[in-house]
């Protein structure tokens, strides 16, 4: 029997690197990446558990901005609307499944460049403030399925898309239980830490999606 693999992708983190401001990345963009991670030669021969994907369902909800600057409706921007054009066409590829966090609203702070302005004080206006908006629960979720998927021996291999060193202690379990993990970093800075507890670093990006194929 054939070793099995899992791919593990933070979303927040591929969308940053596969995609930019006037060319946002889109399901295409993420489904091509992960067929061009398949075709590695460090996965040759290995059977596909499964790919998943980890995101933060966009926020909904209408904030009012401070000092008169009218209300933010947070589900119509152009950042909600892409993300939940990824969130409902990623599930019809082929071995894809998502799994949420959440986004919350906690008020407001002043832009950087308001707070780096020398002087005693400064002078601001409703445009100087910026929504701080903190996501919850996708980590966990990432760190409960790289321990579930090693100890249900479902997946002997780990490859996981990332540059967050906050999966340093899931990445240590994963070794320890006898699984290999794979850390593909886009070339993106790491911390050493996450070097030495990953068996294999792959830190250029694979093949463009138009090699790929599809699994088997």
């Amino acid at each position: 029997m054939s070793l099995s693999y899992a791919m593990l992708l933070d979303g927040g983190f591929l969308r940053r690197k596969l995609g930019s401001t006037r060319s946002p990345a889109t399901a295409k963009t993420i489904a091509g990446f992960a067929k061009s991670v398949q075709l590695l030669s460090c996965l040759s021969g290995m059977r596909l558990h499964r790919i998943y994907y980890y995101d933060a369902r966009p926020l909904d909800g209408v904030a009012n901005v401070p000092l008169g600057g009218g209300q933010r409706d947070f589900g119509a921007s152009e950042l909600a609307i892409q993300n939940r054009s990824i969130q409902s066409e990623l599930p019809r590829e082929a071995f894809f499944a998502l799994r949420f966090g959440e986004l919350s609203h906690d008020g407001w702070h002043l832009k950087p460049r308001i707070q780096n302005r020398p002087g005693p004080t400064v002078q601001i206006s409703a445009a100087d403030f910026k929504p701080t908006i903190r996501q919850k629960g996708v980590d966990m979720r990432i760190g409960l399925d790289i321990a579930s998927l090693t100890l249900k021996r479902q997946a002997s291999v780990i490859v996981l898309a990332t540059a967050d060193s906050d999966f340093i202690p899931a990445m240590k379990f994963a070794r320890r239980e006898g699984a290999q993990l794979f850390l593909v970093t886009l070339g993106h800075g790491v911390k050493e830490g996450m070097r030495e507890h990953a068996d294999l670093v792959i830190d250029t990006k694979p093949a463009t999606e138009d090699r790929a194929t599809d699994p088997g």
